[in-house]
């Protein structure tokens, strides 16, 4: 089976290492970045390596989970994205992107993989 690789886009260390770790025991492989710029240089130069998008919505800098995510469907139109955030979780139906999932912080870690794979499933076998 080819290596999973997510993109984990989180700007609280702590909440970024417990991800991770929860993704990668998941079967996941992982890549972090810690705000939106560098997560669209990531995408950029490599679009089709990524297979999921795990976002914060807010953080440091001028570029939001919203910027991140529409940039990578540009990119790779069928990206699993999973939103996370505290407080703009209503914001979702507005600036989410279609096929994609909300969690709202606080959330059990277990349920960022699992919205990771269910996305993940929902793709057609061609695309992966």
């Amino acid at each position: 089976m080819p290596e999973i690789l997510v993109l984990l886009v989180e700007d609280e260390a702590m909440l970024t290492l417990v991800l991770e770790e929860a993704l990668k025991e998941g079967g996941y492989k992982v890549q972090v970045a810690h705000d939106g710029v560098k997560a669209i240089a990531v995408l950029e130069a490599d679009p089709h390596r990524f297979h999921a998008l795990v976002t914060d919505i807010r953080m440091p800098g001028k570029l939001t989970g919203w910027d991140v995510a529409h940039r990578a469907r540009e990119l790779v139109p069928t990206i699993p994205v999973v939103y996370m955030s505290g407080d703009k979780a209503v914001e979702w139906s507005a600036h989410g992107v279609p096929n994609s999932v909300m969690l709202q912080k606080p959330f059990a870690v277990d349920q960022a993989v699992t919205a990771v794979s269910q996305l993940l499933n929902t793709i057609p076998p061609t695309d992966k």
